[in-house]
């Protein structure tokens, strides 16, 4: 009889941990948050703690959820602690991704930190056929810490730094009136965004889970220029293994352009053979060195660097003695130019303005070309002249500031001589946008209506040769590019500001390059057929994987397969719908 009492006792204490209940914590009064006390309300407490008991019904997803924490906090917690982030920040990633590197959103934000393509290039990260470190934990940690300090710099609090990470400053900046500045206390109600009730569910239910300290299984070495075979002979991992832990590696190469955080495992078994052979050096390039004082160049007042024949973006930024990102930052670069040799680099922020009025397109040259020569923010530069990107000539006047002086003539204006630049300091280190509607909360649509006026009057009195309409094409959508505004795009197929908000579900005027907007209500007429087919789990494969093999999302791949969450295994049917337009047999 104890024998059996035994052997049972046993079991349960061997049985694995996510079997056993969970004790679902209750959500406080009050709580702390990078360091502002959180009062919630009882409205809020019980929205609060229906996410949290969500989280916690599964005793088993939550604690794979757990164990992923437990191998990446360690990792982000130091990233975090290097970007001076508050800690609190580390549940963020597992409300946006779950810590699965391939997460793909509805909206293709992809990776730990679900970044857009053009949301990640601007915080220093390479996103290419080649690598996509979106799906970079060490990379995009640092990348997300730098977007959130951006907002917080814009807010100075965190909690709005927080929701700007799912809305965009902007979105803030119209949705809070009254944004509390610096304020150590905040009250949490049932009116508080959706992301911060959120938000703050993660942090309730995985912090008691997270409580005790542990050793990351997972460490980071440093690597460029190498392969993924001469990486396996080094490690002894299998390919599906490192695969599996760095699916920012895109093909079977990692390319030169600067150094890489390669994820491997630890105390798995397996001997790392001489790690020091996988890069040049064991150690993450310093960026603290500086430029000496003497060898630096100064152009319109800012200290520039220029690039020797064969030398890449990353090279150049440490020759400098600058962050990547940093770099990038400052001369409007994405991360996939080639560095030009006849083109100053510059090692602070250029101005928002020239005191030169104007100068005269070359023939070959290009906005962001000017922008270096004349030391002008790209934006700026964009913003200035609006009306002409579309339809840049050789010999055409660029606008280097913002109004035209009315009482010059053409000719006086581009043979102006650039006048005497002294050598005054100021802090560029932080940048802010020069986007109004990222600042400025939008009222009402009356005041909409009336700045869009006022735009648009503005416009006509820069140019009086307006550009040939283009026609709309064939599926009714246009993808806008890089410094396009909404009245741009009005005027460029002329349809009216409004009435583009009104297709598009628009609050106010901004826009975000890649984003695609409806310039008509008709539709594509073609019928479509959904073709469905099987497709087998390979060894290795993931849902993102299989997801961009045939050109769908993850969401509907869930959806087609009634799957809740992301867990796929070798030999498993997945159901694909893929859809291919009929023909019509009267026009053959």
């Amino acid at each position: 009889m104890l024998k059996r009492a035994f052997i049972f006792g046993l079991s349960i204490l061997c049985s694995p941990l996510f079997a056993q209940p969970l004790a679902v914590p209750e959500v406080p009064h009050k709580m702390n948050f990078a360091g502002i006390t959180l009062t919630i309300r009882d409205d809020a407490r019980r929205e609060i703690q229906k996410d949290v008991d969500a989280l916690m019904q599964s005793p088993r997803h939550f604690q794979i959820k757990v164990e992923r924490a437990k191998a990446y906090f360690p990792i982000i917690e130091k990233i975090f602690a290097e970007e001076n982030l508050p800690n609190d920040f580390k549940y963020l990633v597992l409300q946006e991704s779950a810590l699965i590197g391939d997460a793909v959103s509805v909206s293709n934000a992809v990776g730990f930190w679900q970044f857009k393509d053009f949301t990640a290039r601007e915080v220093g990260l390479r996103v290419d056929d080649v690598v996509d470190e979106r799906m970079n934990i060490a990379s995009a940690t640092r990348g997300a810490a730098r977007y959130i300090k951006k907002n917080n710099y814009q807010f100075n609090n965190w909690i709005y730094a927080l929701q700007a990470y799912q809305m965009g400053a902007g979105g803030v900046s119209r949705a809070v009136r009254d944004v509390e500045s610096g304020v150590r206390h905040m009250t949490i109600t049932s009116q508080t965004y959706w992301y911060v009730k959120k938000f703050l569910a993660h942090k309730i239910a995985f912090e008691g889970a997270l409580e005790t300290n542990s050793n990351t299984s997972l460490q980071i070495t440093w690597v460029s220029n190498n392969t993924i075979q001469s990486i396996q002979e080094q490690t002894g991992l299998e390919e599906t293994k490192l695969r599996a832990l760095n699916l920012w590696i895109r093909k079977n190469v990692i390319p030169d352009d600067k150094q890489y955080a390669l994820i491997l495992p630890k105390n798995d078994g397996s001997t790392l053979a001489q790690p020091e052979k996988l890069i040049s050096t064991t150690t993450k390039p310093s960026t603290k060195s500086k430029t000496k004082e003497s060898a630096k160049q100064y152009l319109h007042g800012i200290p520039v660097v220029y690039a020797q024949g064969g030398e890449s973006i990353s090279a150049l930024a440490q020759k400098s003695g600058l962050s990547l990102p940093a770099f990038m930052r400052y001369n409007d670069l994405h991360g996939n130019e080639k560095i030009q040799t006849n083109v100053p680099y510059y090692l602070k922020a250029k101005h928002k303005k020239s005191k030169k009025i104007n100068t005269q397109l070359k023939e070959g040259q290009t906005l962001w070309q000017i922008s270096q020569q004349e030391g002008i923010r790209l934006t700026s530069l964009k913003k200035f002249n609006r009306n002409k990107i579309e339809t840049l000539q050789p010999g055409e006047t660029i606008w280097l500031t913002t109004r035209k002086n009315k009482n010059e003539n053409q000719s006086e204006l581009t043979t102006l001589q650039e006048p005497t630049l002294d050598n005054a300091t100021f802090n560029w280190e932080i940048v802010l946008s020069t986007d109004s509607a990222s600042i400025l909360p939008v009222q009402t649509k009356e005041k909409l209506a009336t700045t869009e006026q006022k735009e648009n009057t503005d416009s006509d009195k820069q140019t009086k040769i307006l550009p040939t309409l283009r026609q709309i094409p064939a599926d009714g959508l246009h993808e806008v590019r890089p410094g396009e505004t909404l009245s741009a795009i009005s005027r460029l197929f002329g349809i009216d500001v409004e009435k583009l908000q009104l297709l598009n579900n628009l609050v106010g005027t901004t826009i975000q390059p890649g984003q695609k907007l409806k310039l008509t209500e008709q539709t594509s007429q073609a019928a479509t057929v959904k073709n469905v087919l099987w497709h087998e789990v390979k060894p290795g494969q993931t849902l993102y994987a299989i997801a961009r093999q045939y050109g769908v999302t993850i969401k509907e791949i869930c959806d087609w397969n009634d799957k809740k969450d992301f867990d796929v295994k070798p030999g498993d049917k997945i159901k694909i719908e893929v859809n291919k337009k009929e023909i019509d047999n009267t026009n053959r």
